[in-house]
């Protein structure tokens, strides 16, 4: 003998139904919001080369879109003989348009030395390379930042 199936419970299977096949239906037409996916920040690197003289001082500075890693290695310093070792002085700052704001600092910096400090936001930098009183000429030198776009 086969019983219907009461009115309450027909409709709690329909609606289970529904349920269940609507995540198969399409949701055209429907606005549905989506957190956007974080960017990955990108590496930019510059160099920065000139002569430092005798007593003297250079200053580049350069802009960092976002927070992270600043990174300053002097890659390139003095003459390329085995036997010479220059020192001088490599550092990061805060730049404000007219001059470098010190932040960190290395006072006896040698070729492929590193100056590293940390970025709290997008701003404005400045990486400075400077006679500590050791030279004796003028010499060649090239400076990679790496920083956070």
């Amino acid at each position: 003998m086969h019983r219907p199936v009461p009115q309450p419970l027909r409709l709690l299977l329909g609606l289970s139904l529904a349920l269940i096949a609507a995540p198969a239906c399409s949701n055209s037409g429907l606005n549905t919001p989506t957190t956007p996916s974080p960017t990955t920040p990108v590496a930019i690197t510059e160099t920065f080369d000139g002569t430092l003289t005798v007593n003297g001082a250079a200053t580049h500075p350069f802009a960092a879109q976002r927070s992270g890693n600043v990174t300053a290695q002097l890659t390139l310093l003095g003459p390329d003989t085995p036997d010479a070792v220059t020192t001088v002085g490599l550092s990061l700052g805060t730049w404000n348009g007219v001059s470098c704001q010190t932040v960190i600092a290395n006072d006896n910096a040698v070729l492929n030395s590193s100056v590293i400090g940390v970025a709290q936001s997008a701003a404005n930098f400045c990486v400075r390379i400077y006679d500590v009183g050791k030279l004796t000429a003028a010499v060649p030198y090239s400076i990679v930042v790496t920083h956070s776009s």
